[in-house]
């Protein structure tokens, strides 16, 4: 049930049937019209806009078309009381009728309650970490891998089809350096003494395993093979075992793709899917041979003015046309993405969503020129960029053990504090806003560390169950029985604040699907955990507002709907972040 879309409805209902004359009716723009959560809770429950856009149309003044709107929302059975506000807006409040039957629909929905249809037939596919093959995770890698992840599982909730996928970057030349980095360890598995790992190549000590498996699988048999003959070996095993070490560190996480795409694929038979791909733009008329203005600044040593095959991205949205192909007839490697893109619009995706880094915001413009050209504007391709996350401790900059090397891993991070203190603190703030991760604040027991704060409301939800089944044995706490004595005695109004801000999930869960931010859901589930631990608060120091009276089992059952209500929407919301509800925590 969502209170604001369900009044909505009504509002436009009552200005078409009884407000709104048949003669101005093309000229009102009801999609204008939005019902919210008042700016002052002092004001009602609800808040209304409708006078404000509609008044131009129906030739009135804001308030006075309010005051004609009045009566109407009046006679509502649900409605306890309506006002008008500042130059026009309509502000209501709802019944105590209405508040039980919600709360009611909270508790039969259970972790369902907020699922919404809004991205119903919308297939998507969301791209996020897509490291590259070459060493374990690193902590920059972990803010875009848990905010992919979490607005994959927000989407989801908000009914898109969705598929996480993860792109393996395994044809490039950095691969070559891999096959040789891990050659070097295999030569000192075989007995070398290797020194120095040379400069260019990968020190991390991780390739010393897949040189032991090498010399296991092969002997010295690749001692005696020219470069060319042991690369292609080498490159497969290598990039192997470097993606069980990346979905190791990703499930550590508790971060599972659907899909791992290999850029290879996309270079078989010799280029064939790229060469497609740019056939394909050249058709609808994207692709020309011609030269392009020197970079501004000074010119790169290597940079040559000749013709070359280029997308007509300029035409689409971008800010220069792109190349294709190479001056020793390779390809570039933005024409595998112009494949990549293709390939994912032919498997029927509409919205591809990529998760890149704050130093991927060059390829926004060229990426959406991109799916502009090959889809003809059907598909929607949005980037989301994620700034760069900063390791502190007690306020200091916090220098790590470099386990790989040269970097923190993402490992190292997760062993430090947890999984859920990761996945929760990465997303409690926006994306495009640099971190500040601090080790000390994320372990904390108090409300200055919000993933414990939210955990800690749940797992109290838990325990005022347990505390009821001690004080009444044989109580009947199923979803069915609590639904049916939903919000009986409820009175207080930090109760009655519990059940709006209840309310409020179905909205937060659209909204933040639409902007994609799913930072929106971790600051809900902040705010309702304060909601409860703050009424909690109160029936410490007044036993008459407990959730469980030792001496009244009816007033336990109708306050134990709440409960269930709170800790349904804390358990949904932290799924969504990826983070677990415990059910207890000491």
């Amino acid at each position: 049930m969502n209170l604001f879309a369900d009044f909505e409805t009504r509002i436009k209902t009552i200005l078409l049937d009884k407000v709104i004359p048949e003669d101005r009716r093309s000229d009102a723009d009801l999609s204008r019209v939005v019902v919210e959560p008042p700016r002052d809770a002092a004001h009602g429950d609800l808040a209304t806009n409708a006078a404000m856009v509609l008044s131009k149309a129906m030739g009135m003044n804001p308030r006075a078309l309010a005051e004609s709107i009045l009566p109407h929302l009046e006679a509502d059975a649900d409605v306890d009381g309506v006002s008008v506000a500042g130059p026009g807006f309509i502000n209501i409040k709802l019944s105590g009728a209405y508040w039980r039957v919600l709360l009611a629909s909270v508790i039969g929905g259970a972790e369902d309650f907020g699922r919404s249809t809004l991205g119903r037939d919308r297939k998507t596919n969301v791209e996020y970490v897509s490291a590259n093959p070459t060493g374990p995770m690193h902590v920059g890698h972990c803010r875009g891998a848990v905010v992919g992840d979490a607005l994959a599982n927000l989407m989801a909730f908000a009914g898109y089809d969705v598929v996480k996928e993860y792109y393996i970057n395994d044809a490039g030349s950095q691969i070559d350096v891999l096959a040789r980095s891990v050659f070097l360890r295999y030569r000192e598995a075989l007995g070398e003494k290797v020194g120095d790992i040379p400069e260019g190549l990968y020190p991390g000590d991780y390739l010393v395993p897949v040189g032991e498996a090498l010399k296991a699988e092969f002997g010295t048999r690749l001692r005696g093979m020219t470069e060319a003959e042991w690369m292609p070996l080498v490159k497969d095993r290598a990039i192997d075992a470097m993606m069980v070490m990346i979905r190791e560190d990703l499930a550590a996480l508790n971060i599972h793709h659907d899909v791992f795409f290999s850029e290879r694929t996309l270079h078989a038979g010799n280029g064939g899917p790229i060469l497609s791909a740019i056939n394909d733009l050249t058709y609808k008329g994207h692709v020309y041979r011609g030269t392009l203005p020197p970079p501004k600044g000074q010119l790169p040593e290597d940079w040559e003015d000749r013709e070359q095959t280029l997308f007509r991205s300029t035409e689409v949205g971008d800010d220069i046309d792109r190349p294709l192909v190479k001056s020793d007839g390779s390809y570039t490697y933005f024409a595998a993405d112009v494949a990549y893109f293709k390939d994912k619009y032919d498997r029927g995706f509409t919205d591809m969503i990529y998760v890149l880094g704050a130093d991927h915001g060059g390829y926004v413009k060229r990426l959406e020129a991109l799916a502009r050209a090959i889809s003809g504007g059907k598909a929607k391709l949005t980037v989301l960029l994620c700034q760069l996350v900063k390791l502190y401790k007690n306020g200091e900059p916090f220098k790590m053990s470099k386990r790989a090397g040269t970097f923190v891993t993402l490992r190292d991070v997760v062993d430090e504090v947890g999984s859920d203190a990761v996945r929760f603190m990465m997303i409690y703030r926006k994306s495009s806003e640099p971190l500040d991760f601090d080790f000390a604040k994320v372990t904390e027991t108090s409300k200055d560390n919000p993933v414990f704060y939210v955990q800690y409301a749940h797992a109290r939800c838990r325990t005022v169950f347990r505390r009821a089944l001690e004080a009444f044995p044989d109580l009947d706490t199923s979803d069915s029985v609590l639904a049916e004595k939903a919000g009986q005695l409820i009175s207080d109004p930090s109760e009655l604040q519990l059940v709006a801000k209840l309310a409020e999930f179905p909205r937060l869960v659209e909204s933040a699907a639409l902007a994609m931010e799913p930072h929106r859901v971790a600051y809900y589930l902040y705010d309702l955990a304060t909601a409860l631990h703050s009424h909690y608060d109160k029936g410490n120091k007044n036993p008459d507002l407990r959730f469980v009276k030792d001496n009244d089992r009816e007033l336990t059952m109708a306050r134990l709907g709440l409960v269930r209500a709170v800790a349904a929407v804390l358990k949904s919301g932290l799924t969504i972040t990826g983070t677990s509800a415990p059910e207890e925590m000491r």
